[in-house]
């Protein structure tokens, strides 16, 4: 029998995830300066900016494990970021089944002295300890594209491209409303970013789940993302539809970013001297 996630499934179009006037600081410099906007199921937002721009700190106040100083963050009509919330092991629990987080580098956050079955079934067994895991973990497995040879292997086995795919899958499996994923593709080949993000795309289409893409490619912003921030020094510079804001971006930094990306004619000295001046 399969135990399924006590939490009510979101309505299509309803808000999951609401940040407002987020700010953290790490002595003087403000990582986070007033940040605030929303994702709603089925939907995917992207944050962009270069290094230091505050959009992985946000990802982390997002999905608690950073501290904001000021500002709430609502997960399905939960707060986050109450100073009075519980820290027992059932509050934790709870929390990680309203949202997720993909990393990077998967390999760091996977044990290299265990199998992939046993990484999803370790996952399965503390959120749901009443359920037969066996069937849901092939179900896992065949969401992401990976079957029982990848099952048995230790991660050291796998491609890169895989180890991001037991990632996805061991996020999945609370069946989160929220997938935050920072820079989930930017180790991969092209080829394979294209996999995962394709991948992506069909599991949000099947399940609904809103993703939060954490990024500095604009061309994965483009392919992947309904809606995108631009952050800056911190702060919140442009926002809307991703195809607007790429297509007719309005603040100078936004244009520097696309200006950035190099193609033919690019003149890298045009850029710096664009950077400079702003």
């Amino acid at each position: 029998m399969r135990e399924t996630n006590p939490q009510p499934a979101p309505t299509a179009g309803a808000t999951i995830l609401e940040v407002s006037g987020l700010c953290r600081s790490f002595g003087s410099v403000k990582a986070v300066d007033d940040v605030s906007f929303s994702l709603s199921a089925g939907m995917s937002l992207g944050i962009v900016g270069e290094s230091g721009s505050g959009k992985t700190t946000t990802a982390r106040i997002v999905v608690g494990l950073e501290r904001a100083d000021t500002g709430q963050v609502l997960v399905q009509g939960q707060d986050r970021t109450a100073r009075h919330a519980g820290r027992g092991r059932a509050h934790r629990l709870a929390r990680a089944r309203g949202i997720q987080m993909v990393f990077q580098d998967p390999y760091l956050s996977l044990d290299p002295r265990t199998t992939v079955e046993a990484v999803l079934r370790e996952t399965l067994r503390l959120h749901f300890p009443k359920a037969d895991h066996t069937g849901r973990i092939a179900e896992l497995l065949g969401q992401v594209g990976l079957g029982p040879r990848e099952a048995a292997a230790l991660p050291r086995r796998l491609s890169g491209g895989q180890r991001q795919r037991v990632a996805i899958a061991r996020a999945l499996a609370v069946e989160p409303a929220v997938l935050v994923l920072d820079e989930a593709v930017a180790a991969l080949d092209v080829s394979v970013q294209a996999q995962i993000l394709n991948l992506l795309a069909d599991i949000r289409e099947q399940t609904g789940i809103g993703y939060l893409f954490i990024t500095h490619d604009l061309g994965v912003v483009r392919c992947v993302t309904d809606d995108v921030i631009v952050m800056r020094n911190g702060r919140v510079v442009e926002s809307g539809p991703t195809a607007q804001i790429l297509a007719e971006p309005q603040h100078p930094y936004t244009r520097l970013l696309l200006d950035s990306v190099p193609r033919p004619g690019w003149d890298p000295r045009h850029i710096a001297a664009a950077r400079r001046a702003l």
